[in-house]
């Protein structure tokens, strides 16, 4: 799980030019990836640093069917505790591609998080992708 984990921090700042320092990413994290598939476009979700001075989330978009064209910072929402909290950065590649790698960036909730989700809304699709996480949670 190591050797995964540091592999995806290389690939990531690979990707992205080394301009970002990827998240390392914890035993404990890893097992909390959550993956979805719909329509040939898979996304997995791993929480990042869960902060006073912020929430990290790296996401993963991967297919051989379409190009990415999705818009992060507007397509993501988290809600912890039925708050709704829009990203305030996608740090990561811009849309295009078949691979896309980065992290969300999102300002701390205001209350102890017992249970979180992070919705995801992609363009076609008829819903939303939501990755939750119960707690208690990190931070």
């Amino acid at each position: 799980m190591k050797t995964y984990a540091a592999a995806s921090a290389i690939v990531l700042a690979a990707a992205l030019g080394a301009a970002v320092l990827p998240l390392p990413v914890t035993a404990q994290q890893a097992s909390a990836t959550q993956t979805t598939v719909v329509r040939g476009v898979t996304v997995k979700v791993t929480p990042g640093k869960l902060a006073d001075s912020g929430w990290e989330f790296l996401v993963v978009l991967d297919t051989h069917s379409e190009d990415l064209n999705d818009d992060l910072e507007k397509a993501a929402v988290l809600v912890v505790n039925g708050q709704e909290i829009r990203p305030v950065q996608w740090q990561g590649p811009a849309a295009g591609g078949h691979h896309r790698e980065g992290v969300l960036r999102f300002p701390a909730p205001s209350t102890k998080a017992g249970s979180i989700e992070l919705r995801l809304a992609r363009t076609g699709e008829a819903a939303p992708r939501v990755f939750r996480w119960d707690g208690p949670l990190p931070r």
